[in-house]
Parts: C-alpha cells; sequence; structure tokens
C-alpha cells in the first residue's frame, strides 16, 4: 500500500448503503486510474432497510459507523467526508432540454455548460415537483444525452465558438423522504455527505465504459430490495427504471419453504448460487438439521426468478421506447442467483449470451491494493460511487433552502435566487406583488386599474438580511420569506376621466353646460360609486327632456318644448349643441354659466346633479347657525316694514367653483346658503373658512346673481 500521509488529500471513501449489507470503499484517481486501498463490509443485523429504504435511520447509522471505523483502523486515519448513491425506489425521470444563446459569437467554457445543464436541471424539478400529490422529489443526478452548437449534435461543446447552445439531459428524483433518510443515517455516524448519486449511474460509470455506449445496453444493478435499470444508446445514458424485487424475494421464499430465519435463507440462496453446487446443510426453526441439494432450492426460486426476471424485462422494454436492448450486463449480488441472467435473456428475446454478469471483466481498470480479496460483482457500485464523485467535483454545492436540503450545479456564480428556484418556490413570490387589478368597461372600451405593488421577498443568508442575488456558498442556510400582496386596485365614478366631461345645450338660446350621466350596468350611479369588476359603464351624450329640465329645476309639464325647431316629448333625447326652446323658462331666470368656471367642475356638483335628477332636490337641513342668522333677518326685514320687501326671486352663485340655485325669498345673505348646500356644521373638521368673492365673509353679508363663495374646513393647526 501506498504512503497514505502522501496521498491523503486525494482520497475519496464511497459508502454502498444496501438493503442487505453496506459495502465501503476508499481509494484515489491517477493517470493510470482507481486505486482501491481500503474496503470493508458489514451486513445489516436486523432488517433495518427494505427495498432500498432506511426504515431505522439509527440502526443504519450504526452499521455506517462500523464500516467507518474499520476502514479508519486500516488507513490509521480519520475519515469525515463520504460519497453515497441513493436506491431507485419510486424513483422519477424527467427528459429536459434548456437553449442558451450569446449575444455575441462566444467560445464554450465548462462554466457555460454547467450553467446550461443547470437550466435543464431547474425545468425538470419544477415538472416533477409541479404534478400532483404532496411528495417532494430531490434530484439525485443527471445525465446529459445529447449537446448542440448553432442546432448541430456534437459530443462534447467545450471549445468551441457558438452562437447558441442547448442540451437534452434525464434528471433523476427520488422522494425528498428517502434522501433525507440517507443523510440523516450518514450524519448520525458521524460523516458529512460530499457527493450523492443514484446507484444505476454509480454502476454505469464501471460497467459500462463510454466507448461501449454507442450501443443499446442495459444494465441491471440487482440487490436485495431493488433492482435498478440503465440503458445506453447513441453514445449516452438514455433512460433509468428500477422495480421493487430483488435479491430479497428469493431469500423470503427460501424462509417460508424450509421453515427457517432470513439470515439463515439468506446463507442458502448464497450457497446455491456459488459455482461449485454442494448440499447445502442448515437447521430450520425446530433445531432439525436439513441437507438439501441445490437443484430443489434452485426449483423453490424458479418462480420468484422468473417473477423478477419477467419484470425487469418488461421494465427495459418500457424504457427502450417498446424493443428490447441488444444485451444486458448485470451486477450486484442479488443477480448471481442461477438461472436469472437466462431467464432475462428469454423475457427480452435476444440470444441468452448477451446477458451476462458482469464483475472481475469490467474491474480490470480498478487496481485493488487490499489483501485477500477477489473482485466481484457486488463491487461494482461502491467503486463506481467514488469515481463518480471525480466526474461531480466541483460541479455543485449542498445548501439549505427554507430548512429543505438543495443540490445546485456550481458554476462559480451561484445566487440566492439559483437555489430559491431549484426548490421550486414560485418566481411570483419572490417579487413584490400587485393586488387584484380591476377590468371594467366605458362604453364598450376596455379599461384596467392595477392595484399598488406589495413588497419583495424577506431574504435572509446565514440569519442576515441580503438580496436575491447575493454569491452563495456550499453548506449557506437560506430563509425566504415569500413577498406581499398589494392593495386591490379601487376607483370611484367621480375619479373616471371621462366622468369629468360635460355636455352644452341651447336653452332659449342662452349655452348651459352639464355633466354627463353615468350608468352602470344598465343604472344611474353617482360619483361615489365604487367601480367592480366586470362593470359596464356608459357614459351618455345626451340628456332626455325631463332629465335637462329637472337638472334645470323647472316645471315643464304645462309648457311645449321644442328641440331643434321640433315639438318634443319627456324622453326626446338631446345632443351636444342641441337647441331647446320653452316657454316655462323666464328670460331672467336663465342663468348662464361661463364655460371656463365650469370646465372645473367638481364631483360635488355632480353628485348634487344625481341628488336633484334622483331625489328631485330635496332640500338639506339647515345649519342652526343658519336658522338663527336667516330669523334675525326676517325680524330686521318686518321691522323696516312690509312696503319695502322686493318681489321673490332665485339666484344662482358659485359655492367651490360649482353652481348653486337659491330659491324663495326676495333677497339673499351669506347664510343663506346652507339651506341649499350641504355643508354639515355639525362635526367640525377644522376651522371654517368662508370667503365671498375672494374676501372673508361675513354671514350677514348680501348676495346677488353670480357671487363666488369658498366653503371648506382648514385644519385647526394651520
Amino acid at each position: 500500500m501506498e504512503n497514505i500521509a502522501s496521498i491523503k488529500e486525494d482520497l475519496v471513501f464511497g459508502l454502498d448503503i444496501g438493503t442487505r449489507s453496506i459495502v465501503g470503499v476508499v481509494g484515489y484517481m491517477d493517470k493510470a486510474g482507481f486505486h482501491v486501498i481500503a474496503m470493508a463490509q458489514k451486513e445489516h443485523e436486523t432488517r433495518a432497510m427494505l427495498d432500498g429504504q432506511i426504515h431505522d435511520i439509527y440502526k443504519v447509522g450504526d452499521t455506517i459507523r462500523t464500516v467507518k471505523n474499520d476502514l479508519e483502523k486500516q488507513l490509521d486515519m480519520t475519515l469525515t467526508d463520504v460519497c453515497i448513491a441513493a436506491a431507485g425506489r419510486v424513483l422519477k425521470t424527467v427528459n429536459a432540454t434548456a437553449e442558451y444563446a450569446f449575444e455575441e459569437e462566444t467560445r464554450v467554457t465548462q462554466e457555460h455548460i454547467y450553467s446550461l445543464n443547470l437550466l435543464a436541471v431547474e425545468k425538470a424539478h419544477l415538472q416533477v415537483n409541479g404534478q400532483k400529490g404532496n411528495t417532494k422529489f430531490y434530484c439525485v443526478g443527471n445525465t446529459p444525452i445529447k449537446y448542440q452548437l448553432n442546432s448541430f449534435d456534437i459530443l462534447n461543446l467545450e471549445g468551441h465558438k457558438a452562437e447558441k447552445i442547448s442540451v437534452e439531459l434525464i434528471a433523476t428524483f427520488l422522494p425528498e423522504e428517502v434522501v433525507d433518510g440517507l443523510y440523516e443515517a450518514v450524519e448520525y455516524a458521524g460523516l458529512q455527505v460530499a457527493s450523492l448519486t443514484l446507484e444505476p449511474i454509480a454502476a454505469m460509470n464501471v460497467a459500462i465504459p463510454q466507448q461501449y455506449r454507442l450501443l443499446n445496453i442495459g444494465l441491471i444493478d440487482v440487490g436485495a430490495g431493488t433492482s435498478d435499470i440503465c440503458l445506453t444508446k447513441d453514445g449516452s445514458i438514455v433512460a433509468y427504471g428500477m422495480i421493487p424485487l430483488a435479491g430479497d424475494e428469493i431469500t423470503e421464499i427460501i424462509a417460508k419453504n424450509y421453515l427457517v430465519d432470513f439470515n439463515t435463507a439468506e446463507k442458502i440462496k448464497m450457497a446455491a448460487s456459488a459455482e461449485v453446487a454442494e448440499p447445502v446443510v442448515f437447521k430450520d426453526i425446530m433445531g432439525l438439521e436439513q441437507r438439501i441439494e441445490v437443484e430443489d432450492i434452485l426449483k423453490i426460486a424458479e418462480s420468484t426468478v422468473d417473477t423478477m426476471a419477467k419484470n425487469t424485462a418488461d421494465k427495459i422494454i418500457e424504457l427502450n421506447g417498446g424493443k428490447p436492448v441488444n444485451a444486458v450486463f448485470v451486477v450486484g449480488g442479488g443477480g448471481k442467483i442461477t438461472g436469472y441472467t437466462d431467464k432475462i435473456a428469454d423475457h427480452l428475446g435476444i440470444p441468452r449470451e448477451r446477458v451476462a454478469v458482469r464483475g472481475a471483466e469490467v474491474l480490470t481498470t480498478v487496481d485493488f491494493q487490499v489483501d485477500n480479496f477477489q473482485k466481484d460483482s457486488l463491487y461494482v457500485t461502491p467503486v463506481g460511487i467514488c469515481t463518480n464523485y471525480y466526474t461531480q467535483k466541483n460541479n455543485f454545492i449542498f445548501v439549505n433552502v427554507n430548512q429543505e436540503r438543495v443540490k445546485l450545479y456550481d458554476n462559480n456564480h451561484l445566487t440566492v435566487v439559483d437555489a430559491v428556484m431549484q426548490v421550486g418556490f414560485p418566481n411570483e413570490k419572490l417579487f413584490p406583488r400587485r393586488g387584484q387589478e380591476l377590468n371594467f368597461t366605458i362604453n364598450g372600451k376596455a379599461h384596467l386599474v392595477r392595484g399598488t405593488a406589495g413588497e419583495g421577498a424577506v431574504v435572509l443568508l446565514n440569519d442576515k438580511p441580503t438580496n436575491l442575488n447575493a454569491e452563495i456558498a456550499q453548506n449557506d442556510r437560506i430563509v425566504v420569506q415569500e413577498s406581499t400582496v398589494g392593495e386591490p386596485a379601487q376607483m370611484t365614478i367621480g375619479q373616471l376621466e371621462e366622468y369629468n366631461a360635460t355636455i352644452a345645450f341651447y336653452v332659449n338660446d342662452k349655452r348651459i353646460l352639464c355633466p354627463k350621466f353615468a350608468y352602470v350596468n344598465g343604472e344611474l350611479r353617482s360619483e361615489f360609486y365604487d367601480i367592480q369588476s366586470g362593470d359596464a359603464i356608459q357614459m351618455e351624450n345626451f340628456y332626455t327632456v325631463k332629465q335637462l329640465f329637472e337638472f334645470l329645476d323647472y316645471d315643464i309639464s304645462n309648457s311645449d318644448v321644442y328641440v331643434n325647431n321640433e315639438l318634443a316629448n319627456e324622453d326626446t333625447k338631446v345632443y351636444e349643441n342641441f337647441s331647446v326652446k320653452t316657454t316655462a323658462v323666464e328670460e331672467q331666470s336663465i342663468q348662464t354659466v361661463l364655460e371656463d368656471e365650469l370646465q372645473n367642475v367638481t364631483s360635488q356638483e355632480q353628485d348634487d346633479t344625481y341628488e336633484e335628477l334622483e331625489d328631485s332636490q330635496e332640500a338639506n337641513h339647515a345649519a342652526q347657525a343658519s336658522k338663527e342668522a336667516s330669523k334675525e333677518s326676517t325680524e330686521n326685514e318686518e321691522q323696516e316694514g312690509e312696503a319695502a320687501q322686493q318681489p321673490i326671486h332665485d339666484i344662482v352663485i358659485l359655492i367651490n367653483k360649482e353652481p348653486v340655485r337659491l330659491s324663495g325669498k326676495s333677497d339673499y345673505i351669506l347664510v343663506d346658503l346652507f339651506q341649499f348646500y350641504p355643508f354639515d356644521l355639525s362635526k367640525p373638521q377644522g376651522n371654517i373658512v368662508l370667503k365671498l368673492n375672494g374676501e372673508v365673509g361675513e354671514y350677514t353679508a348680501p348676495l346677488k346673481d353670480g357671487d363666488m363663495v369658498d366653503l371648506y374646513w382648514e385644519d385647526f393647526n394651520k
């Protein structure tokens, strides 16, 4: 054995955690190949694993520790990192493609290839975890099937100039609980996982060299609990699969037939699989010694072996597109039972000589520097786990995202967002999300109002606040709290640009500006109506005769009305700039409002308009101050004598730039406006501001036609 100190940094520890036993291998790679310098094997004392899955984490962990301690004694050194592989139980495979276009022609590097593969793996990850069900799947490996350079197939992208590169690969996934169980058992034994792959991938690296992969070959890794399958064609691995039937099925039928415990049945099976067929001697559970010929044992196991072979052959045909492969290599201890390879060939329909157990033949390039060792198919997978480390070395890292372990292919520029996307965190929950939008129509034209933006995701890297673009490294801990949703969109009728438009008519040759009407789903609505999604809003460009004169507050029930010099009725439509004439309107009471003043008509004016149209201008209750002031004014007028009073008439003033009609008196003072303008004095909101024609107004100041009044609350602090 070589000097351990000189190669210590190059050593790789691989562990094959099987259903029946755990095999540990320590070695190193150089130009001559892989060198094994230490090996250890330990069978499980109980059935702590079934069908490739750990059922008792701590018992499996104890067995791993025993193997680890044995290797450490051989090497006189401490082992801390280990490479492992997962069996294909509940294996899922996804074919995924990815493409990357450069801004200009670029020479392809390994970094570009890693990034390209990662894009495809991310797609596969989203696909497999997007399927129905609560089980999360973890990516345990990927194998490129085909690369393309500028849309042409190529074996190796590195070093070529390209405008566009693409990849098709197979990504393999296992349930999260399977992977977590492996990690927990390894960590319980005092080790850290350096790399994780799939058992058929590891076996393939040794059993089928690259030069053989042009052929359509199948590899079956028959363990105790599972038979893992891998297929090659045209230079690439094209499919993975698994069936939950393997060596333990044979052991169980032997145990039941000969009334022995599982461990004794396992020894009987191994003896029957030996090259030298000698009678097998054992004691059953009654303590009776039995001596059974190998032919009898094989006859008992034949039906089970045939079922295993048929299911495996059917799976191979399914994975290979409905046809058999040209040849099959069998590795693993469970495949050595006599007759298994022949039945595989028969069910595939290929010559029996094209199905063979591969052990010593494929290990010829491996240098075993271990005493009393015989090359066997049992060691193909653990050696493959070690050699697989070199192909994956520096290509990936492990990080923790929201307490979920994530494997990322390392391109030296990995960021938080790469890890978050790998776990399937929804992209839309990373960035600020707008509240629900509002969709409606105005006069048949679609309108959309967006909600407000929420807050972006909160990201912690190793317990410190960071952002999505922060770089990450091996074993980093990432916590992501999803972004928030903003407030839903809101809009009232009064906030619509279209609603603020006016329409002009000529009434008895006087120009009148009126606000347009708003109908929502066929019903008249005020400016304060909250628009709902799906609302159909109609902004009418006409008044009916009835609506016009209700707005002007004139009774036309006993008068004729002419529209454009034609006799009209209440339902006659009056459009922009139409001429309306009637004797019901006295010349002196027509109020002409300047167009430039009404261009700034406010929402309150429009609300008054609807109150006039819908409620026939029901008068608002005057505030107490208004009543007292009016009473005082009336008493003064009475004292001056009835002879001095003027005829009753209406006036129109502008309050906050909107026209308000005052009626029922011969003279008006400023306080009278509270009887006609809705302003609640009972609920003070600050200091009241009252101005008449730009000057501070007194309640008893006289009002005349066309006066301008400003009335509003001002903050107490001003």
